[in-house]
């Protein structure tokens, strides 16, 4: 969905969103169907259930720089999650208003990387002395919108991004796009009968032509069994390497939600249930299989 325009939170996601759908057809794609289809008038009537980020956890960057940002506009930091074998922490932030999209930040442990791999890494992130986020004016959404589009640090070799990717797909997902939106999430539990589950909006997704990630299943469930999740494969996009050299690599996706009501609330029509009644947070076992759609187990299919 969109928003107003008059809080500088309104004025970064609607940026965010902007340049993310266009570089990722597969948003266009569902919500020209679902408007075809007369599941929804608009973008604008989509709920957006959360939008997620990878960072680097190096000084002056990962969840404690970006997560400054929303914290800011009024979001809370809540649970953190751990991915072992991934190298990854996260924390989701829920928003101040419930209109507003769950805020998930993901980074790597890159210490536990090869010596190797922290190598490249650290050639590219060694000139950051001091956070980025505090040089923002957050009160000013234009510039707070410029800065997820600016260069971090200088664009790397692809060389050194064939090596990260060999060791570590997020170290080179992140080495290249840096903050860029990694997906956004639709609430399917929003929309009409015959698409709001995940199995009906799994089966409306594929009728498109779109791919989805098979990682662990093409649905991601939490042991209670209360949230329900999917996404695409990302998209592959030609990259421009340091020195002129291209490679086809994993962008971005799209991430399908279904937040079944408590218990308690169960017995509740589904239109009159509210965001406070259904299932909140995130699920780790979910989030490490969604990760990896951007993994070449899943592109290369």
């Amino acid at each position: 969905m969109r928003f107003d325009e008059k809080k500088p939170l309104d004025v970064l996601l609607n940026d965010l969103f902007d340049r993310y759908s266009e570089g990722v057809p597969a948003v266009k794609q569902i919500t020209a169907a679902l408007v075809n289809k007369g599941v929804v008038n608009s973008q604008q009537d989509i709920v957006n259930d959360h939008v997620a980020f990878r960072t680097l956890g190096l000084p002056h960057l990962g969840i404690a720089s970006l997560g400054k940002i929303f914290l800011h506009y009024g979001y809370t930091q809540r649970d953190h999650y751990h991915f072992e074998k991934k190298k990854l922490d996260a924390y989701w932030f829920s928003p101040p208003e419930p209109v507003y999209p769950r805020i998930f930040i993901s980074e790597l442990r890159v210490e536990e990387l090869s010596a190797e791999a922290r190598q490249i890494i650290q050639k590219y992130t060694t000139a950051i002395h001091s956070d980025p986020v505090d040089a923002l004016d957050l009160d000013n959404g234009a510039e707070v919108a410029a800065f997820f589009h600016q260069p971090l640090w200088q664009r790397p070799t692809k060389a050194d991004y064939q090596q990260l990717l060999a060791e570590n797909e997020y170290a080179a997902w992140v080495i290249y796009n840096r903050y860029y939106l990694n997906h956004y999430t639709i609430s399917v539990h929003a929309l009409k009968d015959g698409y709001n589950t995940i199995e009906d909006f799994n089966t409306f997704a594929e009728g498109l032509g779109i791919r989805l990630n098979t990682e662990g299943g093409k649905i991601k469930t939490s042991p209670d069994g209360l949230l329900s999740q999917s996404s695409t494969v990302a998209e592959m996009k030609e990259a421009l390497f340091a020195g002129g050299e291209t490679l086809s690599i994993a962008g971005s996706y799209v991430e399908f939600a279904e937040r079944r009501p408590l218990p308690q609330f169960s017995h509740i029509p589904a239109a009159q249930l509210t965001t406070a009644q259904r299932r909140e947070g995130f699920e780790t076992g979910n989030a490490d299989k969604i990760f990896e759609s951007t993994y070449t187990n899943q592109t290369k299919q």
